[in-house]
């Protein structure tokens, strides 16, 4: 067995033990929008019910597609709970083979990890446009009513945002809202007030995505295609809505095949170019799928480096 082949045996092993937790249930959920995928789970913190804890937004990866849900990401949202973290899980809609929702019987099981199979119109799609990214501003923008309601015991104040993969790229964007032109809907006159944002192997630098091939093709077709990509990717992609003046810390595995180290690299050479410090944590021997794995020793890692920011 050559390197290549050891990795990515070693990166199905990884998946495998990732997503072999069983969903976690949250304690509330809510809408922000009428669509079903305009939700919000809420995991309350587990022990100490009368104290106030701090909020962590996550947003999954997935490659922006369909196949990929937040339940795939509840037993990290369960994880960081035990740790003493009030959690919103949110999710947004994603892209299908045919840019619609397959017809009944058609929709993967949701949840679903390794093994997806193809919806109809081929392999899904990632992402879509404007929707993904409407999604995700006003969930963050419509957060602080629902936490009240939903979730009373996390401290806003305290909050930060994370995400793994592409929903480290959406933790990215949304936390550089404010960088956007005046006349872009999602833009922000000032920034979401955040104690930080920790980006687990995001898609950060899409130029080095794509060049890359990461997720085949996945922020290629998020932007809508190559002739939309240069005039979409300075609305969408992190390393172009530089500086923010947000913490910023990026957690990385030195062995990741899925979002190689590169990509994060290239994100955090922007960042410097910008004048801006990010901190980045490279984990040797690690991929992409421990960094959301509650057995593995990179997750204790994330939510240490969640609690530098939110304590």
């Amino acid at each position: 067995m050559d390197g290549a082949e050891e990795a990515r045996a070693r990166d199905a092993a990884e998946e495998a033990s990732a997503f072999s937790h069983p969903p976690v249930a949250p304690d509330a959920t809510a809408a922000y929008g009428e669509h079903p995928d305009q939700v919000v789970d809420f995991y309350a913190p587990r022990g100490e019910p009368d104290r106030s804890a701090p909020l962590v937004v996550v947003l999954h990866g997935g490659a922006w597609r369909a196949p990929y849900d937040r339940v795939h990401l509840s037993p990290f949202a369960d994880f960081l709970a035990r740790r003493g973290f009030a959690v919103a899980n949110v999710e947004y809609r994603r892209g299908w083979g045919s840019a619609q929702p397959p017809a009944a019987g058609e929709i993967p099981r949701q949840g679903a990890g390794p093994g997806i199979e193809p919806v109809r119109g081929g392999d899904p799609v990632a992402g879509r446009w404007p929707g993904t990214f409407d999604d995700v501003a006003n969930a963050l923008d419509l957060l602080p009513g629902l936490v009240r309601e939903h979730l009373p015991l996390a401290d806003t104040r305290r909050t930060v945002l994370t995400g793994h993969s592409a929903g480290g790229h959406l933790a990215l964007w949304a936390a550089s809202r404010h960088v956007l032109p005046e006349d872009v809907p999602w833009f922000l006159r000032r920034p979401l007030p955040l104690r930080g944002v920790v980006a687990l192997a995001p898609i950060a630098d899409f130029t080095t995505a794509r060049d890359l091939d990461v997720c085949s093709g996945a922020p290629v077709q998020l932007l809508g295609g190559e002739a939309r990509f240069e005039e979409r990717r300075a609305l969408a992609d992190p390393s172009a809505l530089l500086p923010t003046g947000i913490a910023t810390t990026v957690v990385q595995g030195g062995t990741d095949v899925v979002v190689p180290p590169a990509v994060a690299e290239a994100y955090a050479d922007a960042a410097a170019k910008a004048g801006e410090v990010v901190g980045f944590t490279m984990l040797e021997g690690t991929g992409h799928f421990p960094l959301i794995d509650p057995a593995a020793d990179a997750c204790a890692v994330v939510a240490e480096e969640i609690a530098q920011l939110a304590f």
